[in-house]
């Protein structure tokens, strides 16, 4: 949701404030750097252009859409062998399980330790409005 410049969190004091302020500061640098690059064959560098705030969202939700698999592998890359990201909910109370279809790996290595993360997809919460995911 930051990348994407869709955060509803903006911080309760004002510590917190001016880092978020500084977060979206450097966002906006790198984004008008990845702007910059950009060519203007078939009207991509318009596309993306936001003349009046240069704040590129568009850009930024595109670059997530292209990038969160790899950000996903980099957050998960060290994790340890029995991190799980979703919590045991089916089963029942004496004896509960993973969400035996979260993973969505196929074979005799579905869920199963680095192949689990390393290719599965990441998570589709970024896909559900922030407020509906506390």
């Amino acid at each position: 949701d930051i990348i994407r410049g869709k955060d509803l969190y903006l911080g309760y004091d004002d510590e917190e404030k001016k880092k978020r302020e500084d977060l979206e500061k450097n966002l906006k640098k790198i984004f008008e750097k990845i702007h910059g690059g950009l060519t203007s064959t078939n009207g991509v560098k318009d596309h993306y252009n936001d003349a009046k705030k240069k704040i590129f969202y568009r850009l930024r939700e595109d670059w997530w859409n292209a990038n969160r698999l790899e950000v996903w592998k980099a957050i998960t890359c060290n994790a340890d062998n029995d991190a799980f990201y979703f919590r045991p909910t089916c089963g029942n109370e004496k004896k509960p399980t993973l969400t035996p279809s979260q993973c969505r790996c196929d074979g005799a290595n579905a869920g199963k330790g680095k192949w689990r993360r390393k290719y599965c997809p990441p998570p589709i919460f970024d896909y559900v409005p922030q407020y509906l995911r506390w």
